[in-house]
This record gives C-alpha cells, sequence and structure tokens, in this order.
C-alpha cells in the first residue's frame, strides 16, 4: 500500500484534482465531505467525465464525477481479498482504512501485481509443507548435511536424513 494520499474536497473542481495528481504523480485523489472520505477521482474520470464531454475542468466539482460508493478495504485484509475487491468492483485503486475509518492510504492494481511473485512463492513453499508433514521418507539430498539418503524424513520444514537426525536427537 502506498502510505500518505492525496485529498481535496467535494467543492473543489476538477482542474485543481488535475493538477494536485500531476503534482504529485498520482493517479487519483479521495474526496472528502466535512472530514470524512466520501468518493475518488481518478485520471480516468476526468478524462472521461470532463475532457471527453467538453466540459471546462475549472467548472466541475468533483462531487460530480466522483466515483461513489467509496469501496475501501481495512488495513489487515489479505492481499488475496483486495485483488478480489477489485475484481467484483471492477476497480484499479481501494483506500485502505484504519480501526477509526479514516483513509491512511492506497492499494492499487500495481501494488498486487508487484507482490504476485512474492505470493506464488509462499503459496508453493506452503502446498510442499503440507504436502511433506507427515511419516513419509523421500530420497534426495539432506538440507543439513548436504548428503545423499534414501531415507530424508521432513522436519521442522526440512528434509533431512536419518544421521542428522539422529545427531540432533530428532525422531
Amino acid at each position: 500500500m502506498t502510505k500518505g494520499i492525496l485529498v481535496l474536497s467535494t467543492s473543489s473542481n476538477a482542474k485543481e484534482a488535475a493538477e494536485v495528481m500531476t503534482n504529485a504523480n498520482v493517479g487519483s485523489v479521495i474526496v472528502m465531505d466535512k472530514g470524512k472520505a466520501v468518493g475518488i477521482v481518478t485520471e480516468r474520470d476526468i478524462v472521461r467525465k470532463v475532457v471527453g464531454t467538453n466540459k471546462d475542468p475549472a467548472k466541475i466539482k468533483l462531487n460530480k464525477i466522483m466515483g461513489q460508493p467509496l469501496r475501501v478495504i481495512k488495513a489487515d485484509t489479505s492481499i488475496g481479498d483486495a485483488a478480489l475487491a477489485m475484481r467484483k468492483y471492477r476497480i484499479k485503486k481501494l483506500p485502505v482504512i484504519d480501526k477509526k475509518a479514516m483513509v491512511i492510504g492506497m492499494i492499487t492494481e500495481t501494488d498486487i501485481i508487484s507482490a504476485y511473485p512474492g505470493l506464488v512463492d509462499v503459496l508453493i513453499e506452503v502446498a510442499l509443507q503440507n504436502r511433506f508433514t507427515g511419516g513419509e521418507r523421500f530420497s534426495g539430498v539432506c538440507e543439513h548435511c548436504g548428503a545423499y539418503s534414501e531415507h530424508l524424513k521432513r522436519v521442522g520444514g526440512f528434509l533431512l536424513c536419518s544421521e542428522c537426525r539422529e545427531k540432533d536427537e530428532i525422531v
């Protein structure tokens, strides 16, 4: 998630939003009304709802073009659930809220894609650990001493030969 998000009021206009986004090199601003986050305006909203319809950006208030209701996720939401919410609501940015429902950051499709390779590694490791948790024996290289053995056993997440298991008094 990106921390520190930009906010503007519902009475701000599309020109102001575009300038703020340009200066900060971001693609969206959160729209606030009386201290509460009520919507989001993205570059796409400005292009489609203002420029694309030949309206004056200085005259169009954000409350007329903002995406609402504001879809948010809690800070402790998993990346997988965030991705599912984005797909469900067909959005590319999700504000992140804290326990007091205050917006504290933003997670984007780019953030999720950046985390994806690590997620795949974790899923593979979990699958392997779940697969090799019983009393099964395997042949291969001991992950402790590096010797080949036909009697490897998974212990504490590692495949160990009988000698290494005995040295460490591991059954």
